[in-house]
């Protein structure tokens, strides 16, 4: 077994086993906390490095210092010419782990920072303070962006609840409206590869709705009969798929005691998948206000993870974004 030294606060000391595997490389097990896998970031051969397009709000100016203070990563800071003055003071403290550039506005921040990354200079993405829809234009660019033709563009959230025995991931609460059996598969797809970064070898996923009946009138609900046949065959590798059940059913193991459903997806559900926007991002919005969750959000379907903050996280989850995002990134 092999000792680990953790850096970071010790009042918050992950209960973490890490061991060596054959090649006498570090072999880490399933990341049921945040602080797990900031332990294993801390343990990384090589810091990633993070493009940030407007680097100008006191949240993502926190992420960036928390983040060069724990040691998790290394930036290339895009700041607006005039707008610069923070970025220059961080790169000025760590003249070795960050580099400063400048653009016009932010449309030209947008770009350059995204440049960065489909050159393979950047491992991540990440936005600062400009439109969702500037950024979102780069990123979208046929020729020097990051979706690759024919992948959907999705959203997923890793929340860590102090109810639940491990993170849970759902989707999407950003970017698909009214998901197709395609974006569906998509999802599941994306969020199956964060469960087997995270540790999670045979996924348990719950596809969700407010019962658990099949219904014509709820198009969605035949779509997950759908996708429950295709991992019945192995389409999406080890996986458990189940529903349609509500998200209660899905967490609580006495919910599905009483309504008597068998499955091993009850009560233990790594994944929830969410018929469409409105009902996603009212759970993400309810666990993190009334749930107390720390949240970390990310886009998948690129070719390189981005962490595409809402203006009201708050800087953990932003933080915990990059964190996700740094696990993710090749």
């Amino acid at each position: 077994m092999l000792a680990l030294k953790y850096v970071g606060n010790p009042k918050k000391m992950p209960n973490f086993v890490a061991s060596l595997n054959h090649t006498g490389r570090i072999r880490t097990q399933m990341s049921q906390t945040f602080d797990q896998l900031i332990v294993r970031l801390h343990n990384q051969e090589r810091r990633k490095h993070i493009a940030v397009a407007c680097p100008n709000d006191g949240h993502t100016l926190n992420v960036i210092r928390r983040s060069l203070d724990e040691g998790i990563a290394d930036f290339a800071l895009v700041a607006e010419a005039g707008n610069s003055h923070e970025a220059e003071q961080i790169q000025a403290q760590y003249p070795d782990r960050v580099t400063l550039y400048t653009a016009e506005d932010t449309a030209e921040a947008a770009r350059l920072a995204v440049s960065l990354v489909h050159k393979g200079e950047a491992d991540v993405l990440m936005k600062g303070t400009l439109n969702t829809d500037v950024l979102l234009r780069a990123v979208l660019n046929k020729e020097e962006g990051l979706l690759p033709a024919g992948n959907v563009l999705s959203h997923v959230t890793v929340a860590q609840l102090p109810t639940y025995h491990k993170l849970l991931l759902f989707s999407d609460a950003a970017v698909v409206p009214r998901p197709r059996v395609s974006h569906f598969e998509a999802m599941i797809r994306y969020n199956l590869k964060v469960c087997n970064r995270l540790g999670i070898s045979e996924p348990q996923v719950a596809l969700i709705h407010c019962t658990e009946k099949i219904n014509g009138k709820f198009p969605h609900t035949l779509g997950y009969v759908i996708l429950k046949e295709r991992a019945r065959k192995g389409q999406y590798g080890p996986v458990q798929i189940d529903g349609p059940m509500d998200a209660k059913t899905a967490c609580d193991p006495h919910s599905a005691e009483v309504k008597g459903i068998e499955s091993s997806v009850v009560g233990n559900a790594d994944m929830l998948i969410f018929p469409n926007i409105e009902s996603s991002n009212t759970f993400y919005k309810a666990i993190s206000l009334f749930g107390q969750a720390h949240m970390a959000g990310m886009l998948t379907g690129t070719t390189a993870p981005v962490v595409l903050p809402s203006r009201a996280d708050s800087d953990d989850s932003k933080y915990y974004s990059l964190v996700l995002a740094c696990t993710m990134a090749e």
